[in-house]
């Protein structure tokens, strides 16, 4: 399973002179996107249950064998081992 950090800046963190953030800003505050393997090259997302959930949304893993949902960012990777093509 891949793990990624989700960073959040806080606002008295900006340098005032070029407003941009300084390096030392950066502070995990909450978990990152979850990651889920597949077996096939075919998922759908739909946020996960009750009210944090979201329109369920198909994809194909390409190419680079990972994809993202646009809604959450749940990531959805090919599980090592797995088919390679898609039977459509």
């Amino acid at each position: 399973m891949v793990k990624r950090k989700a960073l959040l800046y806080s606002s008295d963190r900006v340098n005032p002179t070029y407003g941009s953030l300084m390096a030392s800003s950066a502070t995990p505050l909450i978990d990152p996107p979850e990651t889920i393997e597949s077996p096939t090259r075919e998922v759908f997302c739909d946020g996960g249950p009750g009210a944090l959930g979201h329109p369920r949304v198909y994809y194909v893993i390409g190419e680079q064998n990972f994809v993202e949902c646009g809604y959450c960012d749940r990531r959805f990777v090919l599980k090592t081992g797995a088919k390679k093509t898609s039977h459509h």
